[in-house]
């Protein structure tokens, strides 16, 4: 079930994801099913068949140039304006044609057909190993994806032969978990000011190079599914399975304990009473504070709030903190809205860099 909690997740939050499994353990069936109960419709395309001009376009030449028309799937999806593509036994697909994959699984096109943002792509994986003729993906393919490995849930089969199988419960993402995206790439980039070598690791064998592994595009990926697991109030053990899907289990150990240790406060309490904040010794703390403080504040920005952010950043800077809150002045000064008046002495210490920046 937790598996599925995280496919769900995902989806919605429009993450291409990857799942790994042995063959048989009804990976195929739980996306299917997946798509029927979120009301997707479904296009099952199998990659180890298919030739790179199924995904970059067959060249026709027109009255205007030579165009790249996509395949009927495609067209299907483009129509109905939402979808699930399930991109079937991908690490059989020759290298050609995970090349041709690369704008299709990030960018969602196909061809010359840019398809809607409300499609969703999802592949499906044996181990090489356990694959006929199978490869390992290349590097830059897999870190467009979100990797889950399938566990095999023996009850969960034997309660399914008995009783039938279903999907039920799966999390809804409501329309403002995009709200709490930024929140969670300021997490994400104070733990990087932290943890600074962590930023890019691509892995030197070509096996773990196919697998998840650290990358300015997965940590942003690690953001946008915190914000949607966290919006549900996923359980622990997928929010961990999804992260470790996007940077590998190493990075996402690291980041679980210290984002653990932070015991941050709310940033909504933090700007109703900026002046009862008290910043910890830890520089990394005080700069995850101060990045989820503006970052709400940015996000919903009034006058009032707008002023209380800048509250915020001035006890900073009175408790030798500057350096470390630079980052959200600048941010915070750039979201200024026409007719919001400059607090003069909340901002007078970051005033040289603001002007410097011409942000003043």
């Amino acid at each position: 079930m937790s598996t599925a909690c995280a496919l769900a997740i995902a989806i919605q939050a429009g993450v291409p994801i990857l799942t790994w499994g042995p063959p048989g353990v009804g990976k195929t069936a739980t996306i299917t099913m997946l798509a029927d109960v979120l009301a997707l419709p479904l296009e099952v395309v199998l990659a180890s068949i298919r030739e790179p001009s199924d995904f970059s376009g067959l060249p026709v030449i027109r009255e205007e140039g030579v165009r790249m028309v996509p395949p009927a799937w495609a067209h299907r999806l483009a129509q109905a304006g939402k979808g699930l593509l399930f991109l079937d036994e991908i690490s059989t697909a020759p290298p050609a044609v995970q090349s041709a994959l690369l704008r299709v699984v990030l960018e969602r096109v196909v061809g010359d057909l840019a398809l809607p943002a409300n499609v969703s792509v999802v592949a499906s994986a044996n181990p090489p190993e356990q694959a006929v003729g199978g490869w390992d993906l290349s590097a830059p393919l897999a870190n467009r994806f979100c990797h889950l490995f399938w566990s095999m849930d023996t009850q969960g089969w034997i309660d399914g032969m008995i009783g039938g199988w279903s999907i039920a419960d799966l999390p809804h993402l409501p329309s403002s978990w995009k709200n709490s995206i930024s929140e969670k790439e300021a997490l994400v980039a104070a733990f990087i000011r932290y943890r600074p070598n962590l930023l890019l690791q691509v892995p030197k064998d070509e096996g773990q190079a196919g697998k998840a592994w650290p990358s300015p595009r997965s940590w942003s990926t690690t953001a946008r599914l915190l914000a949607a697991a966290e919006t549900v109030r996923a359980e622990e053990d997928v929010i961990a399975s999804l992260i470790a899907g996007c940077i590998g289990e190493g990075a996402c150990l690291e980041f679980l304990a210290w984002r653990r240790d932070l015991d941050l406060p709310d940033p909504e309490e933090v700007l109703a009473n900026p002046t009862y904040l008290r910043l910890p010794d830890r520089g990394d703390q005080a700069f995850a504070i101060l990045t989820a403080v503006i970052s709400a504040a940015v996000g919903r920005l009034t006058e009032e709030r707008w002023f209380a952010a800048w509250c915020v950043l001035a006890l900073a800077s009175e408790h030798g903190m500057k350096d470390i809150a630079a980052v959200a002045a600048k941010k915070l000064a750039a979201a200024r809205k026409p007719g919001f008046p400059i607090p003069l002495k909340e901002l007078q210490e970051f005033a040289p860099l603001l002007q410097k920046g011409g942000l003043m």
